[in-house]
């Protein structure tokens, strides 16, 4: 069975790694499947950066996509276990992929999961001609996705 590349992207509360709370998730394969779950019970307003609170605040759908972090961790884990063989890659691993391994705790990554991120290998100058990516989970694990599979085909 071939591995399948699957593209993580977060938001989170601030830039301090140490002090990092994760508000939304986002795995998306190019063409296929995405998960997305922004969490409810987490986080607080006032664990927000000024950035968090004035450009990803906003764009959350609590009432859609909102989910208690059991919750979230579960269905993240059927939706991995469903994939079969993947690789996640991601361009920020120091935040995305310690809180991907935060939410899958304490059950780990499921047995199909490659252990360790592939990092992404993108020239944004060359390879994305638009305005700085939304800061919003979904739309960037999209956008990094799309760029990734044009820039380096299976």
């Amino acid at each position: 069975m071939t591995m399948r590349r699957i593209y993580l992207d977060t938001e989170f509360t601030s830039l301090n790694r140490y002090q990092a709370k994760l508000i939304s998730l986002a795995l998306v394969v190019q063409e296929g499947p995405e998960f997305y779950a922004e969490l409810t019970d987490n986080w607080d307003e006032s664990d927000c950066s000024d950035f968090v609170r004035e450009t990803v605040l906003p764009q959350l759908d609590l009432s859609k996509h909102g989910r208690t972090t059991e919750l979230a961790r579960g269905e993240l884990l059927a939706f991995l276990q469903a994939l079969g063989p993947v690789e996640v890659i991601t361009d920020a691993p120091d935040y995305d992929w310690t809180l991907l391994l935060w939410l899958v705790d304490p059950a780990g990554l499921p047995a199909n999961v490659q252990p360790q991120p592939g990092l992404l290998c993108i020239d944004f100058d060359a390879d994305y001609s638009g305005d700085e990516p939304p800061h919003h989970a979904l739309q960037d694990a999209r956008l990094l996705a799309a760029l990734a599979e044009k820039s380096n085909p299976a």
